[in-house]
């Protein structure tokens, strides 16, 4: 894959995040900031930014958003691997939901 390709893939995948998120945010703040992973006042900044902010954010040559659990065992339960798949998404869930959001530094 070529270097430009794959900075304009990263941009798409920054701009349908960046916009996803910012629209989750300010249809129900709370449960985006379950969803999502972040904190209020990540929350924030994300309904503040304006669309030339956005597509300057996205425009990065990195990816912004990142998985949410870097636990094997969660992201085992989240593919349903060794157990049914109900069963899995819910503990999943619950975990998720004990877990503190992350804030920025």
């Amino acid at each position: 894959m070529k270097s430009a390709d794959l900075h304009e893939q990263i941009r798409e995948i920054n701009l349908a995040y960046l916009m996803l998120a910012q629209q989750m945010v300010r249809e129900d703040r709370e449960a985006a900031m379950f969803r999502l992973g972040i904190a209020a006042d990540v929350a924030e900044l994300l309904d503040g930014l304006s669309t030339a902010q956005v597509v300057r954010m996205a425009s990065q040559q990195m990816v912004l958003c990142r998985f949410r659990f870097d636990d094997s065992a969660m992201i085992g339960m989240l593919t349903g691997k060794g157990r049914d798949a109900a069963t899995s998404s819910l503990h999943a869930a619950i975990i998720a939901a004990a877990t503190p959001v992350e804030a920025l530094a």
